[in-house]
């Protein structure tokens, strides 16, 4: 931050009073998320408006559609915040594709990205002109900057570590030249157009910057910069402006002073007050200063554009939840973006009986593969975020301890609190956080966040020095002094809670997630590994609080974030039911793979293997044949591509910036070396084994998620099967034309559940789905959440619950923990199973029901309908009343 930075002020209040509080908000059906990039742009999503009508959703949810950096596959990389992306086709573009949406009955939603822009010297023009200009520019204080660095180098300056060698060794080989941008000198190296002071070029005589002489004249004009040219390795240690996690490449925006509120949002108000956006979906919303303050200016200020088409926006955030931690209804949001829902659903359909195997099957994979992964999973998370703090988010850690130490020094009764003390008692606090991030000091409502930071300052207690218990307390004192503390306290606040989501992401997500390996299915943003399963019982209730509190926060199952897509993850679901047999067969592929694996130290370690074994058998695809040589080549370069993301990720055997490639390539060998003999043919054979019951999870998954309280979306064609990988691999083109095909086809359930492999049967479900959704809206957008129970010997096998909106009811239900009773041949459950065991729907005086998925008439005397015949055609079902 600037070193007038506040760091947590009270939001703005907007310009208009905007609508009253009883005007309605535009909800959403059902949403369909695009991402757009310069391969598929507005006309391309322009193209398939017709079908995801059809299909049944109500609004486009679109990936960032500002202008971003050339080529950008994501848009997170904001490049100019007031135009929109001209690859994707620009303003007219956009405007097009809102029109044709709105013919067809739909809306839009787009992403928006708060939190960060990318710091591209050549395509942002914000930056460039800090770079020219420094902290006289208009925007120096639009960026996170720390203009009073303790560096003497970097005083005034900003660092731009860009360089892919060291400084001089750049300069002294003459990758960098004097070239001329439309009458003015600048300075070229690779793609990047460097800007230069107006002071530096006054007199400034071409000269050749190649040899000894050029290379000192060259590195004299540039110490005349705003911004010191360094080695990209510098940053982690010396960067002096705040980043996105430790990416680089992205730097951070104040969007909490006003004026860059305004300049980040204007065309997001514009589009709203014109009615081409029904709402946004806010980026790392815990990134922000104050995410608070910022989402009530945001409802204020949206609410205010909407006013006169008499509606309210719907506002949802990207925020991952702890397992006991609730969103704040203070911030005058919709909900979260979903990743809470998606580990609750992936959660209730694991079996937790599992466990035991699974824990001794990890235990023993993980015995040969060093430190790191063998041990209790949240101290395992806390070695990790020691790491991250130490090694990949120094500066940020760095930099919040010296403003800490600055507040020590400014009191005489903490003037005898050293720098390094405070390192080490700032560490022990943060590595426990059960959290991403608190809130305190903000505005009035911190009572749940001190709770959290004092559990964690009692941990920290016993983890440090003797000496330092008392610097411990002194932090929690500090962090819990209340908005009316002094500007650098708040500063300081500030800087800590910023630097909590990267810690947490990094030493989770990012690391954890790919270093622990009991059941990856339970890896995913948003769960929490540790956890195998939820009990119905407790599913129920949290679906029953959201109903009350979030009826409006998204539903995710698949997103762009996603380790693995929602039936790689359902199909691992069903290891947790087998586990037994999946022990054993592992121990098999072992003894096979034990003459394959070469020589220590680099070949891949059993922790590694079992990773491995576990995503090959979750993403075989359904259709996929094992003489099929191309499509298995395919297959095995992703599963390749996901190998690689992995080694780095878990930062065991080297990392992205320092790769381990003796071990990655012995660890590709290996891939190699299974694709080519008997381990495959059995690898493929278990995942074709349990795949049915994978798919019956899926359609499970799906019922829940379109029926639950909330608004469902449906990630880019994940409506067919989605046996995707972490990104890239999930953001795969979609095959259009095959899922209209499966939407058109009329074939009906009997022959989509036979060959539901080809995926025509999961289309089917969400359109007949989201076709319920529409002719009970209010229904599914306001109805109640009611725990249905089952009675007899099977009734653990069955999830029912109730939507309730006056007379208006439906119960979905859907058969869960099937493995042991799913037909070997389709995802389907014979009469025999079921037995006896009933669903109890809890109204005698309804004697009818009505499936709304296959039509079928169901009687249900004493209020009480037979799985064996609710489950006949279907493992899933939706019934209403007559």
């Amino acid at each position: 931050m600037s070193d007038d930075a506040t760091g947590s002020i009270e939001a703005p209040q907007a310009s208009h009073a905007g609508p009253p509080a009883d005007v309605p908000t535009l909800v959403p059906r059902a949403t369909a998320r695009l991402q757009l990039h310069a391969g598929f742009t507005f006309a391309d999503a322009a193209r398939q408006v017709d079908y995801l009508a059809r299909l049944g959703v109500s609004h486009l949810y679109l990936s960032p559609i500002f202008a971003a950096t050339p080529g950008s596959t994501h848009g997170y990389d904001v490049t100019d915040f007031q135009q929109i992306n001209p690859e994707l086709g620009g303003e007219p573009g956009f405007i097009s594709l809102a029109r044709q949406a709105r013919d067809a009955g739909l809306g839009i939603v787009i992403d928006i990205v708060p939190n960060h822009m990318a710091a591209s010297v050549t395509h942002n023009r914000w930056w460039r002109d800090v770079l020219t200009r420094g902290a006289e520019s208009p925007y120096a204080g639009h960026f996170d900057i720390d203009w009073h660095s303790p560096d003497p180098d970097l005083h005034g300056k900003v660092l731009l570590p860009i360089l892919g060698k060291p400084y001089w060794d750049t300069l002294r080989d003459g990758d960098i030249s004097l070239a001329d941008d439309d009458g003015r000198p600048i300075l070229r190296y690779g793609d990047n157009s460097l800007p230069l002071s107006d002071d530096s070029i006054a007199g400034l005589a071409p000269f050749d910057p190649r040899g000894d002489d050029g290379a000192q004249r060259l590195h004299a004009l540039l110490e005349q910069q705003h911004y010191r040219l360094a080695w990209w390795r510098t940053a982690a240690d010396e960067m002096n402006w705040r980043r996105f996690f430790e990416v680089s490449e992205l730097v951070a925006v104040r969007v909490e002073q006003p004026d860059v509120f305004d300049d980040v949002h204007a065309l997001v108000l514009r589009l709203a007050r014109d009615g081409w956006i029904d709402g946004v979906r806010v980026d790392h919303v815990d990134g922000l200063a104050d995410p608070g303050g910022y989402c009530q200016r945001l409802r204020a200020e949206l609410n205010a554009a909407m006013a006169a088409r008499g509606v309210r926006p719907w506002i949802v955030v990207e925020k991952i939840l702890a397992e006991q931690e609730t969103l704040r209804t203070e911030w005058q949001i919709d909900g979260t973006t979903g990743y809470d829902f998606m580990d609750e659903v992936g959660a209730v359909l694991h079996d937790g009986a599992g466990e035991t195997e699974l824990d001794m099957l990890w235990r023993q994979a993980s015995a040969d593969s060093g430190a790191g992964i063998s041990g209790d999973y949240d101290q395992l998370v806390r070695d990790a975020r020691r790491h991250m703090l130490h090694r990949h988010l120094v500066t940020e850690f760095e930099g919040a301890c010296r403003r800490l130490h600055a507040c020590a020094r400014a009191d005489v009764a903490t003037r005898d609190l050293t720098l390094a003390c405070i390192r080490r008692a700032l560490a022990a606090l943060l590595e426990p956080l059960g959290v991403y991030r608190t809130y305190l000091g903000e505005h009035a409502w911190s009572r749940d966040d001190r709770l959290i930071l004092e559990a964690a300052a009692e941990d920290a207690r016993r983890a440090v020095r003797p000496d330092d218990p008392a610097a411990v307390d002194q932090l929690l004192a500090w962090m819990c002094g209340g908005p009316q503390s002094d500007a650098a306290l708040r500063e300081a606040r500030a800087r800590v809670q910023q630097l909590m989501p990267p810690l947490a992401a990094k030493a989770g997500e990012d690391t954890m997630f790919y270093r622990y390996g009991r059941l990856l299915s339970r890896n995913e943003v948003g769960s929490h590994p540790s956890t195998l399963a939820m009990p119905p019982d407790r599913f129920h209730a949290r679906m029953a609080v959201r109903a009350r509190t979030w009826p409006h926060a998204m539903l995710a199952t698949a997103t762009h974030d996603h380790k693995r897509g929602e039936d790689t993850r359902m199909r691992l679901a069903v290891l947790s039911e087998l586990a037994p047999e999946w022990r054993a067969r592992v121990q098999q592929w072992e003894a096979q793979a034990l003459p394959l694996l070469g020589s220590a130290p680099h070949r891949p370690d059993g922790a590694d293997r079992l990773m491995l074994y576990q995503t090959m058998v979750g993403a075989w695809q359904p259709q996929l044949r094992e003489d099929d040589d191309s499509a298995v080549r395919a297959w095995l370069e992703r599963i390749a591509a996901w190998q690689l993301k992995a080694i780095r990720e878990a930062k065991r055997h080297g990392h992205w910036t320092s790769p381990d490639s003796a071990y990655e390539q012995a660890s590709a060998a290996f891939l190699r070396t299974i694709a080519d003999g008997d381990l495959l043919r059995g690898i493929a054979g278990f995942a074709n084994r349990i795949a049915t019951a994978g798919a019956l999870n899926s359609l499970a998954q799906t019922l829940i998620q379109l029926t639950a309280p909330g608004v469902p979306d449906r990630y880019q064609g994940t409506e067919g099967w989605d046996f995707s990988l972490v990104d890239p691999d999930n953001r795969r083109p979609v095959d259009y034309d095959a899922l209209r095909a499966a939407l058109d086809c009329t074939a009906g359930w009997d022959s989509w559940l036979r060959e539901w492999r080809d995926g025509r049967i999961k289309v089917q479900l969400v359109h007949a789905l989201l076709r319920a959704r529409q002719s009970h809206a209010a229904l599914f957008r306001d109805g109640a959440y009611r725990q249905l129970q089952g009675e007899g010997a099977r009734a653990p096998h069955v999830l029912a619950f109730e939507r309730r909106l006056g007379d208006d009811r439906v119960i979905a239900a859907t058969a869960r923990l099937a493995a042991r009773m799913v037909e070997p041949d389709r995802p389907a459950i014979a009469a025999r199973h079921w037995g006896d065991t009933q669903l109890c729907v809890g109204d005698r005086s309804a004697q009818r029901w009505t499936d709304l998925l296959t039509g079928r008439t169901l009687d249900a005397p004493h209020g009480r309908i037979g799985l064996a015949t609710l489950f006949e055609v279907l493992p899933v079902a939706l019934l209403v009343r007559g």
